[in-house]
């Protein structure tokens, strides 16, 4: 592909391309253009069904930083340990593990289901 630049008279630098080029990166930023109407119909779709939630920027830093996600979660909904505990999912002492990480999700999962089939 040949690419001419020049300057306008102000400074401005352009770049001057074949038509055919054009028409193609057109063509391209159009597909793209489309595909990102796609994806944020499908998200909003997902967040109006409540199959999706938007987190705040510190819970997503927190959570990019390392930190425990269930520990981050439950400290953004305003819960104790005890409280979620509380819910059908699982156990204090599971959730105290899980937001220590001294345990696993799926291994403090499988010890209190084998603890409950006994």
């Amino acid at each position: 592909m040949k690419v001419q630049f020049i300057k306008t008279m102000g400074g401005e630098e352009l770049a001057i391309l074949p038509k055919k080029e054009y028409e193609r990166l057109a063509g391209l930023a159009a597909d793209e253009d489309v595909g990102a109407r796609r994806l944020v119909s499908e998200a909003r779709a997902q967040l109006a069904a409540g199959r999706e939630i938007l987190l705040p920027k510190a819970v997503v830093d927190r959570l990019a930083s390392g930190e425990n996600p269930i520990r981050v979660l439950r400290e953004w909904r305003g819960l104790t340990q005890a409280s979620t505990a509380a819910s059908p999912v699982a156990p204090v002492s599971t959730i105290a593990a899980v937001s220590r990480r001294s345990a696993s999700p799926m291994e403090s999962s499988a010890r209190s289901s084998a603890r409950r089939s006994k």
